[in-house]
């Protein structure tokens, strides 16, 4: 996907989750962009930092841009939290994200789907009847080539974790599809230390048959693209670089 209007600009502070301040060339006074991301990002939003931000000017918005990715040692990483879901849709619909384990071809694909108390991010269902669950996170926390989530500690995955393991055991597919929002990763992993009850919850998950997977991206200040499945190993023990 491509995002309209992009410009790259110096970064001069984060004020909140939602907000930071950048500077726009021929303005004197810092400009307030919406970031598309609430984690911390504190590897990738410091003062000074490159970031790449898409005009969306409108009547209703109290922002005119959005801060879509950042540059970390010259490699773009995008941080928009709404771009993993749409790639793993449109990624399982045309066949470049593989499903293992479901037999048949896949006849729907759907977004944003309930079942018992939770909404699920994909559901797919197959010419053999069988339905697939699937849980996208997106990941922007990387370190010596391993990309790692969570960035903060989630409960919302938590809960869905295990709520995936319960819909195994009662006959669905059930998937945990992570998207590196960056390409510089070879392996994926679960930051254990940042959650240590996540770690624990999905290898509980993933001895009741729930399959863990990875994709990398292509990215640019610009651009994002699913590229290729990398491998995802829970015993790697992640440390954050300084």
């Amino acid at each position: 996907m491509e995002y309209p209007k992009v410009e790259t600009v110096p970064l001069l502070q984060r004020d909140n989750r939602f907000i930071a301040q950048v500077t726009l060339p021929n303005q004197e006074e810092p400009e307030r962009v919406h970031v598309k991301n609430t984690g911390r990002c504190k590897e990738l939003l410091f003062p000074g930092a490159e970031v790449a931000i898409s005009y969306q000017g409108s009547a209703t918005r109290k922002t005119d841009y959005d801060l879509i990715a950042a540059n970390k040692n010259g490699t773009w990483v995008n941080i928009d939290s709404q771009v993993p879901n749409q790639l793993a849709a449109e990624g399982i619909a045309s066949g470049a994200i593989s499903l293992p384990g479901l037999v048949g071809p896949i006849t729907e694909v759907k977004r944003e789907v309930t079942f018992g108390s939770s909404r699920f991010d994909v559901v797919v269902e197959t010419a053999t009847g069988q339905t697939a669950i699937v849980e996208v996170k997106g990941m922007t926390l990387e370190a010596n080539g391993i990309g790692a989530f969570p960035d903060a500690p989630s409960l919302r995955a938590l809960k869905h974790v295990k709520e995936l393991a319960a819909l195994q055991k009662e006959g669905y597919q059930t998937y945990v599809l992570f998207i590196a929002q960056l390409e510089s990763v070879s392996k994926g992993t679960v930051h254990t230390e940042r959650q240590p009850e996540l770690s624990a919850a999905l290898q509980a998950a993933m001895t009741a048959g729930t399959q863990v997977l990875v994709y990398n991206c292509q990215v640019t200040a610009d651009t994002i693209e699913l590229k290729e499945e990398i491998a995802f190993d829970l015993a790697i023990e992640f440390k954050e670089t300084k």
